[in-house]
């Protein structure tokens, strides 16, 4: 297969690139009015990026089968078109992040423009490059492919961490945590990713290839054997870096705290969709129809009769995703700063989601924890967009009561009273703590329900119990975040606090609030793209017929039961 073979599920990259390198020269212009530029390209390229996602990428049909993967083809398009969508909400919290006190000098005419210290055209191009790197890990048929997405998604973000604080004498004028998060972040990402590439390696020692559909079909006639066993054990424990989940958690408080919130609000959900959509990739490469007990000379094999994951893989799952949740919801209860307290809510929500993978497809959405994941995706991407941008608009005078240089607002405290002396902001920060907590009738509960009932569905009733507690521990600190804003009344001996003079940023969390209540009632379209990206095609010589026309649950009940799937004879499926 060749590069123009894969042209169809890659348009929305290349329109991406196309935009990336005009907004690179953009933001390098002698002209203040062609820089900010910047951000409405960036803006368009990603518009047409998911329209042109949504039009041209090839679905479960022939096309998708000779050139894409098939594990889970419906899954490309779905999630390109929501990585557009949230990514233009990024966009508009972005706003002033980098060359805020320079552009200000220049529009006073105090200094001129510098092109070798302006960070606009890097800062928008990295953020481009970011996602462009998550719609390819969308697409990604291949070990190597997969590794080369995940990395373009994640080194734009060590840079943007450290850009967005400032430089000396800036916005953060008295001390700059961004660079100190930008170096931490840079080198435990370069263990997760050295850990993962090393699970590819070993996965490809045991199985022959790197192509996913190619090591699909060879665990699904010669089983799982040590080898491949422990390189899909390697390789989703580096991916948890991506996820922030435990044990690669370490840097996610710190780098959150030292981001400036926008970048924050971006690093809660670029990485971490990049590191689902690959573990959702690697798990569908084993399948979740596998038998606890095997006697086919050590080695796990596929059985219809099977519901889960092979053993080792479902119980490190659930070790990580337990812990995760109990782990980020009991050290986000301690914190007083706002952006750490979200940081260890964003490591719990990646073990809500991680439910879902152990869970694996199901015939309805209710059923299915594919579907509940790529769906919560979407869902924790918009709402916890709208926390992070009320931290964002609101800055804190410095000490000296001066408002020529202002930062973000740290602790929990500053939020009081934030209803009554600033409504929007009030119930922006209200709406989105609740609906990340999952009270309905708000988009997370429909968001976090189907974790319930496809885990339920799956037999997982004790990590659904961890799941319920884990949800009430949450309900403490993100009340505590709605008791500030809404019940309690301003403190009139801490320092005032202003708005930030970029409108966009308000628009981003309005919209977010507006998403979290609209989604919620009319989310069932959105519901149904997820059951229909979440369709999982097991092995049953699934590259030589026709996509289902029916849910993954029609042909979960494995034509082949009650065998052991050890050679290639096409087995006979009903329906086809």
């Amino acid at each position: 297969m060749t590069l123009a073979d894969r042209l169809p599920f890659l348009w929305p990259e290349i329109v991406l690139f196309g935009f990336t390198c005009w907004v690179m020269m953009l933001g390098l212009s002698p002209h203040r009015a062609t820089r900010k530029l910047c951000a409405p390209f960036s803006g368009v390229a990603l518009a047409i990026a998911g329209i042109v996602a949504w039009q041209t990428t090839p679905g479960a049909g022939q096309v998708a089968r000779e050139t894409g993967q098939v594990l889970l083809p419906g899954m490309v398009m779905y999630a390109k078109v929501a990585i557009a969508v949230v990514g233009i909400l990024m966009l508009l919290l972005l706003a002033g992040t980098v060359d805020r006190a320079d552009e200000a000098e220049i529009a006073a005419r105090r200094q001129k423009f510098n092109p070798l210290s302006s960070n606009r055209a890097e800062f928008y191009s990295f953020f481009l490059f970011s996602l462009t790197g998550l719609m390819l890990c969308a697409g990604a048929d291949d070990l190597i492919w997969l590794f080369l997405a995940l990395e373009l998604t994640s080194l734009p973000t060590y840079i943007m961490v450290t850009m967005s604080g400032g430089s000396a004498g800036a916005w953060m004028p008295w001390r700059n945590k961004s660079q100190e998060a930008g170096v931490k972040y840079f080198f435990l990402g370069a263990l997760g990713a050295a850990v993962f590439l090393y699970g590819f390696a070993l996965i490809y020692g045991g199985t022959g290839t790197t192509n996913l559909n190619e090591i699909r079909d060879h665990i699904a006639s010669g089983g799982l054997d040590s080898l491949t066993m422990t390189g899909m054990l390697v390789a989703l424990v580096g991916l948890c870096f991506k996820i922030a989940a435990v044990p690669m958690h370490f840097y996610t408080a710190d780098v959150y705290e030292g981001a400036a919130a926008p970048v924050s609000a971006f690093l809660a959900f670029t990485p971490k969709t990049a590191g689902f959509l690959a573990i959702l990739l690697l798990c569908g490469t084993m399948g979740w129809s596998y038998m606890p007990e095997s006697a086919a000379g050590g080695r796990w094999v596929a059985d219809a009769a099977g519901t889960s994951l092979p053993e080792p893989v479902r119980l490190m799952l659930w070790v990580i995703a337990a812990l995760t949740m109990t782990v980020g919801n009991v050290l986000a209860i301690q914190q007083d700063s706002i952006k750490r307290l979200l940081a260890y809510s964003s490591i719990a929500h990646s073990g809500y989601m991680l439910v879902g993978v152990i869970a694996g497809p199901g015939e309805t959405f209710a059923k299915s924890g594919l579907a509940a994941v790529l769906f919560y995706l979407l869902c924790y991407g918009v709402m916890n967009l709208g926390a992070f941008a009320v931290v964002g608009v609101l800055e804190r005078a410095s000490k000296d009561g001066s408002t020529d240089q202002v930062h973000e607002i740290e602790t929990v405290d500053e939020l009081r009273g934030l209803m009554k002396t600033r409504p929007i902001l009030g119930w922006v920060m209200t709406i989105c703590a609740l609906s990340l907590l999952g009270l309905p009738p708000l988009l997370g509960f429909f968001g976090k329900a189907p974790l319930f009932t496809s885990a339920i569905s799956a037999g997982e009733i004790v990590l659904v119990v961890v799941l319920g507690v884990n949800s009430a521990i949450a309900a403490f600190y993100y009340l505590r975040l709605v008791r500030a804003a809404m019940l309690e009344s301003p403190d009139a001996a801490a320092p005032r606090t202003v708005e930030s003079p970029f409108a966009s940023r308000r628009t981003a969390g309005v919209l977010s609030a507006a998403g979290v209540v609209v989604l919620a009632l009319a989310g069932n379209g959105i519901m149904r793209a997820a059951q229909h990206a979440a369709e999982y095609l097991p092995a049953t010589d699934a590259a030589h017929e026709p996509a289902p026309a029916h849910g993954p649950g029609d042909h979960s009940a494995a034509s082949d039961a009650g065998h052991v799937v050890e050679a290639p004879p096409k087995p006979t499926t009903p329906g086809h």
